[in-house]
């Protein structure tokens, strides 16, 4: 998709389609009050009509305007006139793009960056409805047979920013649209790696497509196979893949855009191509969702993706540990102990409780890289949901600073999350009688107790967990991966680049 940042001037839009604001109770207001005194009152005579109330979200394609060049306008519901948030904002955008891909426009001029919204500029704006556009025209159907006759997809879209805007302004609104388009193709990405059954993507083939991606852009890459992960110690990571035949790997991607001295960030993502639970098998009811048990993977390996694209001036390094968790003859068996690469031992009560494992061995792992910071991302735990449900993910982390600026990251991207606490009481649920910790503390606190494991293997760094267990895909109807949290994680890239 291919996106334009031009000033305002309806008039010389020959688009497909012009989008224009509507507010509550048929309130026009900026280019749509113009454009219907410049028709004679036609917009203001089918809201006569009662047909179209202005909520937040609403769409309604009218066609015959007179007096522009556009063929059609699509009238957008902005909600409470001088009330609308960014999360409104972002509504009216995924049920416009929504509209325009239905309809199968192809080009569309959106006149909705000059509709007042709080605490944002128009490059947020921007933002927003770039991203929240790119998201709506998201499909994952190539294992289905082609259609017969193939959809017309949403190829260009004009932003209109108001003629008052400084040069200066639309520059940087120009900037925040690029970049929007970036984490876009980045999410995307992320969605298609996690979408794929686990029949295809297992841990070779993740490693694979990493790879890909890197000699696309230009990163270095390297992969372990088990025979460097048994030199290394990594019995961690091996225990939980030993009852698979699928064998595990290590990814390990390094962007250099900074200065050769700068420490980087280092992103480890959960990378468990399937998991049935091991030996404590899961339920049936919903297994199939349990390849989406690598979207922190996913997420990291698309952030990077993102910061070689914007080329920022950082140095990051995404790994990613990859596995299978499979009940075979060979498995780990509760009761089992095992020691991971940092030489701490523990004993494996639950071997649902695997992604702390190979996470242990990679945040071990990345300690060589002697980073500024590390940030984990999992779909960690079941307790995450009940915690915080479908809408935000968890932090914790052993530093201040990196926790805030996380969050701040995900306000802004909109792609929140919400932090929990971290206290050394917690750690006592850890204990155990035979190594020297159990990866589980019991029910209470699960989402605190499985950060506490992880921040055990983290004491020489400062460390950030995001926990996306109830944000990385959705169930149901609309079933399939959201591509969370890698907005967070770009915009998170952006602040520290300075942009």
């Amino acid at each position: 998709m291919e996106v334009m940042v031009q000033k305002n001037d309806p008039l010389a839009s020959e688009e497909n389609c012009l989008v224009l604001g509507c507010y509550q109770e048929g309130q026009l207001d900026g280019s749509a009050a113009r454009i219907d005194a410049i028709s004679g009152g036609a917009i203001s005579h089918f809201l006569s009509l009662g047909d179209f109330s202005g909520d937040c979200g609403q769409c309604q394609l009218i066609y015959g305007i007179p007096g522009i060049p556009a063929k059609r306008v699509l009238l957008v519901g902005l909600g409470r006139k001088g009330k609308v948030r960014d999360i409104h904002f972002q509504k009216a955008a995924e049920a416009l793009g929504r509209s325009l891909s239905q309809a199968q426009i192809s080009e569309a001029s959106i006149l909705l960056l000059e509709c007042p919204v709080a605490h944002r500029l128009l490059p947020d704006l921007a933002s927003i409805l770039v991203r929240a556009i790119g998201e709506t025209q998201y499909h994952f159907d190539h294992h289905k047979r082609p259609a017969e006759k193939p959809l017309r997809s949403l190829e260009k879209i004009r932003l209109a920013v108001p003629e008052t805007a400084e040069i200066a302004m639309l520059e940087e609104t120009a900037r925040a649209a690029e970049s929007a388009l970036a984490i876009g193709r980045a999410v995307k990405w992320a969605r298609d790696l996690a979408n794929e059954p686990g029949n295809v993507c297992t841990p070779s083939w993740l490693a694979a497509q990493a790879i890909s991606m890197a000699n696309r852009l230009g990163l270095d890459s390297h992969v372990l196979g088990p025979a460097e992960m048994e030199e290394l110690g990594m019995h961690l990571l091996l225990g939980v893949a030993q009852g698979s035949l699928q064998e595990p790997r290590l990814i390990v991607l390094e962007y250099r855009g900074g200065k050769p001295d700068q420490a980087p960030v280092v992103l480890v993502g959960k990378g468990l191509t399937f998991d049935a639970g091991g030996i404590s098998l899961k339920p049936a009811d919903k297994m199939d969702e349990m390849k989406y048990d690598m979207c922190g993977g996913a997420s990291a390996l698309a952030a990077i993706q993102a910061a070689a694209e914007l080329q920022l001036p950082l140095n990051v390094v995404a790994i990613v540990p990859s596995s299978e968790n499979l009940p075979g003859g060979s498995a780990t068996k509760p009761g089992d102990i095992h020691k991971g690469m940092s030489g701490i031992s523990v004993e494996i009560l639950n071997t649902d409780a695997e992604g702390r494992l190979i996470l242990a061995d990679a945040l071990t792992y990345a300690k060589r890289f002697q980073p500024d910071v590390v940030v984990d991302i999992a779909t960690l735990t079941g307790a995450c949901v009940i915690a915080l449900g479908h809408e935000t993910a968890a932090v914790l982390g052993n530093h201040e600073g990196l926790v805030a600026d996380l969050l701040k990251a995900g306000r802004k991207s909109l792609d929140r999350a919400w932090e929990l606490p971290l206290f050394e009481e917690y750690q006592e649920q850890l204990k155990s009688p035979f190594a020297d910790l159990s990866n589980v503390g019991g029910r209470p606190a699960g989402t605190i107790t499985a950060a506490c494991f992880l921040s055990r293997f983290t004491e020489d760094y400062r460390w950030a967990h995001l926990d996306i267990a109830g944000v990385a895909w959705k169930s149901g109807t609309p079933k399939g991966a959201t591509g969370r949290p890698v907005p967070l994680l770009v915009e998170y890239l952006l602040q520290r680049a300075g942009q």
